[in-house]
């Protein structure tokens, strides 16, 4: 069964006229006769009665027209949408990020960029490193902001920015008046750690090594905000990315001197995979921002 002879199918269906239907379609009236033959032929059952130079639909037929009508309603919007897609000023985006940067990049970066592109649509989702590669590498998104990747093959991952890792402690905590402080100086502190499972986690590990000590660890989590709201409810101290959160009240920030604490956010895609104009478009406006080469 061929797309054309249900667009023929229908075209007679409606105006019942296999002549006027063949001028319609700009076709011979034998071509299109010999089209409608080979359609009953294969559905095995007549569609059309035929009344003299008319043809009107008859029960195999209303039956199959009311699915073809259906099934080219459906083609068409899946046409429509794939050419929206490739309107590089409406399409869509779709952007995977971990949860630090849900509170500052991912919204500057979208507000400012949807000014100059407001039908530019995105669609976004937040998840732990590793979780948005893999969404990366099963091709359900564009683009991801994340720490870099490690032994991902696939993937293209260029710096953005460092992000310093910054001591907070309870307003009322006997640091909370330093400006700065070494990491090795807090190993009898309890700590809200970030889950070893995590790039951050992993990160901060490698900073506790570095500064030879092994903390006393009383929760692990997996988002700033609620290792911020733990730190403030004063059940412990935590290290954690110098981004804006919802609330930081009840909590002072330190700076650590000893050893150098921050880590690398950065962009990632799968080189040589399609992107759309709309998405193009973004990674041009990415790269303009953070200088550099598209």
């Amino acid at each position: 069964m061929e797309w054309t002879q249900l667009q023929y199918f229908q075209a007679v269906a409606e105006l019942q006229h296999f002549t006027k239907a063949s001028e319609t379609l700009a076709i011979s009236q034998p071509a299109l006769s010999r089209s409608i033959a080979r359609l009953e032929e294969e559905l095995g059952v007549p569609l059309f009665e035929r009344q003299g130079r008319t043809v009107v639909l008859n029960s195999y037929g209303k039956i199959f027209l009311n699915r073809v009508n259906r099934a080219i309603q459906e083609i068409t919007l899946g046409q429509q949408e794939i050419q929206n897609l490739l309107d590089p000023f409406k399409g869509s985006v779709s952007l995977g990020f971990i949860h630090s940067q849900g509170s500052n990049l991912v919204p500057d970066l979208l507000g400012t960029f949807r000014k100059n592109f407001p039908e530019i649509q995105f669609m976004l989702y937040q998840n732990v490193t590793h979780q948005v590669l893999d969404q990366l590498e099963a091709g359900e998104i564009d683009f991801c902001f994340c720490s870099q990747p490690l032994a991902r093959e696939t993937i293209h991952w260029i710096k953005l920015f460092i992000e310093e890792i910054i001591l907070i402690v309870p307003h009322e905590h006997p640091l909370a008046r330093r400006r700065t402080v070494k990491l090795a100086d807090l190993a009898e502190e309890p700590f809200i750690a970030y889950k070893k499972e995590l790039s951050l986690g992993e990160i901060i590990d490698r900073l506790f090594q570095e500064a030879g000590i092994m903390p006393k660890v009383t929760f692990e989590g997996e988002e700033v905000g609620t290792i911020t709201g733990l730190v403030a409810a004063k059940l412990g101290i935590a290290l954690i990315p110098k981004v804006r959160v919802l609330e930081m009240s009840g909590i002072s920030q330190i700076h650590i001197s000893e050893p150098k604490c921050q880590r690398v956010i950065g962009m990632a895609w799968i080189e040589g995979r399609y992107l759309s104009p709309a998405a193009k478009r973004f990674k041009e406006f990415v790269a303009e921002h953070f200088h550099f080469e598209k």
